[in-house]
């Protein structure tokens, strides 16, 4: 099968986007405190660009002929981000901390499958990575 590796990392991406994508919600469901005005409508620039790139890496996967993951139980089976119960117990600052977790497991994933895409010479999907 061509490509198998890369399908694999693209289809970590569509489970982990998703996750990321629903911890963002959450963040900016649950956000209180003295920096409100400003993070707030941040939240909704950071889930507008995880969607998009969710958008772009399913697509890949199905031009790959893959087949992306696409029921919340997927999701919530495949991602590698943890989440936590919507509640109050957490304040903004821990759940930005946490945002920060997840994108630097994003970036890991992304440097990874650049390396992959490299090895199997898919320098299309390679190029959505490095972007």
């Amino acid at each position: 099968m061509k490509y198998t590796k890369t399908k694999a990392v693209l289809n970590q991406l569509v489970a982990d986007l998703s996750q990321m994508s629903m911890i963002i919600h959450q963040t900016h469901w649950y956000m209180r405190g003295p920096n409100f005005l400003k993070l707030h409508p941040l939240m909704d620039e950071f889930m507008e660009e995880i969607d998009s790139q969710l958008d772009v890496i399913s697509e890949r996967l199905i031009a790959l002929d893959g087949s992306p993951y696409s029921t919340l139980k997927e999701m919530a089976e495949n991602t590698k981000i943890q989440d936590w119960p919507g509640e109050w117990d957490k304040t903004t600052p821990e759940r930005l901390a946490h945002l920060v977790d997840g994108y630097r497991y994003l970036e890991d994933l992304y440097q990874h499958g650049i390396e992959v895409s490299d090895v199997e010479k898919d320098f299309s999907t390679q190029d959505i990575f490095i972007r």
